[in-house]
């Protein structure tokens, strides 16, 4: 028996089918990780870095590794063997222990941002004055840490931050209720500086250096937050239809504070997070990050734990504010706030005004490849 449809819904049949097919025979969207293993070769610009300028900050950081396992113990002990101006028996001793991973985002998309931060050097005093009258806290005591593993292990690594209201346990001070006529952590200031947005950029960048009016400088460092989440100021100014996105840059934002000197309380308000900070004696180094060594300019980044364990060789592929290529070696011995996801990372410019205009600057698309040890395949 033949069997006659009218046109139309022959179409919609025909249509139905084929969307049905597509939902059989579609692969099912990448998830995001560390991806399949890819050549040495295949790393751009593998063949162009200066390894030997790197091979330092991988023997740095090896007395902290080789404390994590035996593995990284064995790798230490052979890296010092490796002659340290020997650009070929680095690419060696890498490419042994080494395996290259390309690390995907949301939907199998390889390319994330890339930002960068640097060291900011400060004018401030031990005293307030009329000139010194911003207040840079130390850590309150005040401030509860709190790890819920110990109550629920189905939460391990988890922490939240609170302080005592009588017999509970309440969210701390976010940034509204700090910078407040109330003053809640009045007495906890650690420093006082000259500048109303210095400690405001501080906290994003998460160490410095301050130049008192004694004529000492002191190094200041990260110590602890108050638990809220990091905001995006600049993508803020973006909403509120201030600046295009495209625009938001740290320079931008803070010629926008001081041509909106009445509105600028309101957009730092928008980041709740709240960074204390404390003295360091070594004001000549560069600043520890959370690996607990010291940055090197240009080569550590700042990157999610979750996904990059500290310690980690990273390639990158991206590049710098004014065009030219960043593609070399790097090595994960930081996190932030705001440096969240996979394919993403904040590279260490140093201290000074190059290190400050580049790192402001920095906001580009790149990618990461893992150099996953071997003995973890």
């Amino acid at each position: 028996m033949n069997i006659r449809l009218p046109a139309r819904r022959l179409a919609t049949a025909l249509l139905l089918l084929t969307l049905s097919a597509c939902d059989w025979f579609a692969p099912p969207p990448s998830k995001p990780g560390i991806g399949e293993a890819v050549d040495w070769a295949e790393l751009p610009g593998w063949r162009q870095d200066r390894l030997v300028e790197a091979w330092p900050t991988l023997l740095a950081q090896c007395p902290r590794l080789a404390r994590r396992d035996e593995n990284w113990k064995r790798l230490c002990h052979q890296a010092g063997t490796v002659d340290p101006k020997n650009e070929e028996a680095i690419r060696r001793f890498l490419a042994q222990w080494f395996q290259p991973r390309l690390i995907v985002g949301q939907g199998g998309d390889p390319e994330g941002l890339i930002t960068g931060y640097y060291q900011p050097l400060l004018n401030g005093s031990r005293q307030r004055s009329e000139k010194y009258r911003y207040p840079l806290y130390r850590r309150p005591d005040s401030l509860l840490k709190i790890d819920l593993d110990e109550l629920f292990p189905e939460l391990k690594g988890k922490r939240v931050r609170g302080r005592l209201e009588g017999q509970k346990i309440v969210p701390y001070y976010d940034r509204a209720q700090i910078d407040g006529e109330a003053q809640p952590l009045k007495g906890n200031e650690l420093l006082w500086l000259d500048d109303p947005w210095a400690s405001f950029f501080l906290q994003i960048q998460g160490s410095g250096k301050v130049r008192l009016d004694d004529g000492t400088t002191v190094g200041v460092s990260y110590a602890d937050q108050n638990g809220h989440p990091y905001v995006s100021i600049g993508r803020k100014l973006a909403e509120w239809g201030e600046l295009p996105i495209e625009q938001v840059s740290m320079f931008a934002i803070r010629r926008w504070l001081s041509a909106n000197p009445d509105k600028a309380q309101k957009l730092l308000n928008e980041n709740p997070s709240y960074v204390f900070f404390t003295l360091r004696e070594d004001a000549d180094e560069n600043p520890r990050g959370s690996l607990n060594v010291p940055l090197t300019d240009l080569r550590s980044i700042a990157v999610d734990r979750r996904v990059i364990p500290l310690g980690s060789l990273v390639w990158l592929d991206s590049e710098l504010p004014d065009g030219s290529p960043l593609r070399r070696l790097m090595f994960a011995q930081d996190t932030g706030g705001a440096i969240k996801g996979h394919v993403r990372a904040d590279v260490f410019f140093g201290t000074g005004d190059r290190a400050e205009k580049l790192a402001g600057s920095m906001k580009h698309r790149g990618r990461l490849y893992l150099l996953a040890p071997r003995w973890e395949e």
